[in-house]
């Protein structure tokens, strides 16, 4: 799901000038790369690339940048931001178990019209995320980027959704006669598992958590967008 947690820099006593540096490099790296990211996917459908080799072209920039997302994680344990390390390890899991579970391994999963939707929406939610958070470091978010940060999602997230949910669809068939992930009886273990009726019941996941998600994000708008009215109407 596209990330919607407010990960921002702790305001109480902030990070130390190595810890703000390093954030700054690491929103700055970030902002680039998925930056790079949507610029790959629009000159490759504007030259009238087809879906089937979308995924040959994007997915090494995808890995990097989105595996480096999992650094949020740590920089949550060890007290770089302000943001609970179980709720960013739940933000950060699905985009991660969509890339390197499903899109990495299962063919059918690249060739499906949700992939480019799931990039365009994580890729322009993650240039408006990193480059706010970057710019919050310094004191220096301009007005149009808050706004944008709180506003974005409000297309972007049900698209992202939408996309996840496609490519995971797309993924079923080729996963039930292929066995990817599935360990059957008998076994040393004895133990069973069988990934084709997991993804079914992840995917139904989705309809709890997003409406709570979604609803998150709107008091985070109502708050963040609400008080700097206030404070202009003062």
């Amino acid at each position: 799901m596209p990330e919607i947690t407010l990960n921002k820099p702790k305001k109480s006593s902030g990070p130390s000038a190595i810890g703000k540096s390093y954030l700054l490099a690491y929103n700055g790296v970030q902002t680039l790369g998925w930056t790079y990211l949507l610029w790959q996917s629009l000159v490759y459908f504007l030259n009238r690339g087809t879906l089937d080799a979308y995924w040959n072209e994007i997915k090494w920039t995808l890995y990097i940048f989105q595996g480096g997302a999992v650094l949020e994680i740590l920089h949550s344990l060890i007290g770089l931001v302000s943001s609970g390390a179980l709720v960013v390890f739940m933000q950060v899991y699905s985009r991660v178990f969509l890339v390197f579970a499903v899109l990495m391994v299962v063919q059918a999963s690249t060739v499906s019209p949700g992939l480019p939707l799931c990039i365009l929406a994580w890729s322009i939610t993650e240039i408006v995320r990193y480059s706010y958070y970057g710019l919050n470091l310094i004191n220096a978010v301009p007005q149009t980027l808050t706004f944008l940060r709180y506003s974005t999602f409000l297309i972007l997230y049900p698209l992202g959704v939408t996309g996840e949910l496609l490519c995971m669809y797309h993924s079923l068939d080729e996963i039930y006669e292929k066995k990817l992930y599935t360990i059957s009886f008998p076994n040393e273990w004895n133990f069973a598992f069988d990934f084709y009726y997991a993804m079914y019941f992840y995917m139904f996941l989705y309809l709890p958590i997003f409406p709570y998600l979604f609803g998150h994000m709107l008091k985070q708008r109502r708050k963040v967008l609400g008080s700097e009215k206030k404070s202009k109407c003062n």
